[in-house]
């Protein structure tokens, strides 16, 4: 009888595959993966039968974890500005504490590596915050535009202020409402 898998094992197996694809890129050896998370390579493809199910678990994984720290904590009560308001600030501090974790997803998102269906559920994910931009842009300059787009604009300003956040820390702070604020004017502008 086969042993059962390990929530432990499986969790080691993605976060190595973060410190890993965040130093050497998608071509990765598993091996290497393996190692770090203390595990035999056959181990490994227990748990992830090729390495593109591995990139794809560990996507959706990273996914997971954005979209968690975006909505922890989301003033139920509050307006729609005070809610993006707050899912960004979460977005940015998460990608400045957790840079290896910001690499890796942005390397999986464009790869081809991932497939269209579990890119499709990575976004389903943030279905939260795309009704939060759909209500912010309803009579914006972006009215009349995809939720994807205004939620694409965030993520590149987002991007630009977790750079500037990490290069100078000690306006850190700035930098994160700052950014926040060119986004709402950007969202909100007619």
């Amino acid at each position: 009888m086969a042993r059962p898998k390990s929530d432990d094992k499986r969790n080691a197996i993605l976060a190595a595959a973060t410190e890993v694809v965040a130093e050497q890129g998608l071509a990765a050896p598993t091996a290497k993966i393996a190692k770090l998370a203390g595990v035999a390579e056959g181990s490994l493809f227990t748990y992830f039968t090729t390495k593109d199910e591995l990139l794809n678990q560990l996507y959706l994984e990273l996914k997971a974890d954005l979209r968690e720290a975006m909505l922890s904590a989301l003033p139920q009560g509050a307006n729609a500005r005070n809610k993006l308001s707050h899912a960004w600030q979460q977005y940015v501090h998460w990608g400045v504490n957790f840079p290896k974790k910001r690499q890796v997803l942005a390397q999986l998102g464009v790869s081809e590596r991932i497939s269209a269906q579990i890119k499709a559920e990575g976004n389903r994910a943030f279905a939260e915050i795309n009704a939060l931009l759909q209500e912010s842009i309803a009579s914006g300059v972006l009215r009349e535009r995809p939720a994807a787009f205004a939620g694409a604009l965030m993520g590149a300003l987002a991007e630009a202020t977790m750079d500037f956040m990490a290069k100078d820390p000690a306006q850190a702070e700035d930098y994160a409402s700052s950014g926040f604020e060119a986004f709402w004017n950007a969202m909100t502008a007619s």
